[in-house]
């Protein structure tokens, strides 16, 4: 691409595909801004941080761990661990059917990132150059074409003035469809075939560790769907946390349930687990991810128009996952610099 001038992309949101892409075309030479509606990047890559009266605390309550299968990513994925950022999470595992527990035994390692699962998130954006730029708290409503270029228009700040040679929108499929609709009909498309699902997120601290002969489980009935230590993860500090993920199915019956009634539901499964012989949380906070996963992801990688110059990427065109996030990333870029 050397031979090619520069241009200047947008990408809009700053989850690890975004950041991906980003990183990517960055390398390549190109100039690239980065919006996204949070006061900092991760997506759903995400860590919750906070003090009450009890202290401080952290959990994550996104995505609550990691894979590596591609190459690529496993290169990348060693040098988050050499910076610090990622790190193998040894977890005792487990699973409950409504019956029994089984422990489970599986040789496949899971990375979290450290201190907090944010924190690959937080070191790409560090490390994106002089070329980048980024802009935080900033809610890209509308996208538009101007001449043979595009208008990134925010609630914030309205018209940016920057205009752009290309729009890359990483964002959940339901937030791509309303961008798209008016400006690349064949992308909104793409992105309505795609039905991502919510999650209810319950984070719980504890005045004492609670111990457990496992560190991690998935539950197969009733409301929830994962229980875990998350003071277990590597280069954590501060109180004493467990996250409860709700299953798809309760979630998305509960949407638009209370946070308090989510909170003494998951409580109660909790509660209830036979085998769980934790006190009672001295606090509990509840978040709810509109769009956690896709229910059948995608298998496009990312989606681009080269004439139009507007493309896609994200888990949910990629089969989910952390490790899919940012192979959609780096499949955009990809069609990006060979157009």
């Amino acid at each position: 691409m050397s031979h090619v001038a520069p241009h200047t992309m947008a990408v809009v949101g700053a989850g690890l595909a975004g950041l991906s892409c980003a990183q990517a075309l960055l390398q390549a030479g190109h100039t690239v801004h980065v919006f996204d509606k949070a006061r900092g990047p991760s997506g759903r890559m995400s860590t919750r941080r906070a003090e009450d009266e009890h202290g401080p605390w952290q959990c994550d309550h996104g995505a609550k761990y990691f894979t590596v299968r591609d190459a690529a990513f496993r290169a990348e994925v060693a040098r988050w661990q050499q910076a610090g950022v990622a790190a193998v999470w040894d977890a005792r595992l487990a699973s409950f059917d409504g019956n029994a527990w089984t422990t489970s035994h599986t040789p496949i390692e899971r990375f979290v990132g450290t201190p907090r699962m944010t924190s690959p998130a937080a070191w790409l954006v560090q490390n994106l150059g002089e070329h980048a730029l980024a802009q935080w708290q900033t809610t890209v409503q509308r996208i538009e074409r101007s001449e043979d270029s595009w208008v990134v228009i925010s609630a914030e700040h309205g018209p940016h003035i920057q205009r752009y040679d290309a729009v890359l929108l990483a964002v959940p499929a339901p937030q791509a469809v309303p961008l798209l609709k008016p400006v690349a009909p064949a992308g909104a498309a793409v992105a309505t075939s795609a039905r991502m699902r919510g999650s209810w997120a319950v984070m719980l601290r504890y005045s004492s560790p609670v111990v457990m002969p496992w560190d991690g489980a998935f539950i197969n009935t009733g409301p929830l769907r994962w229980v875990a230590r998350d003071s277990s993860k590597p280069g954590r500090t501060g109180a004493e946390t467990w996250l409860l993920h709700a299953s798809p199915e309760w979630s998305e019956a509960h949407m638009e349930d209370s946070a308090e009634s989510v909170t003494a539901a998951l409580l109660a499964a909790l509660a209830a687990l036979s085998g769980f012989t934790g006190p009672a949380p001295v606090a509990a906070t509840a978040h709810r991810w509109r769009y956690a996963d896709t229910e059948a992801p995608l298998a496009l990688g990312g989606w681009w128009d080269a004439s139009l110059r507007v493309g896609l990427c994200g888990d949910w065109l990629n089969g989910g996952k952390v490790e899919g996030a940012w192979l959609s990333g780096q499949a955009l870029a990809a069609q990006v610099l060979q157009a």
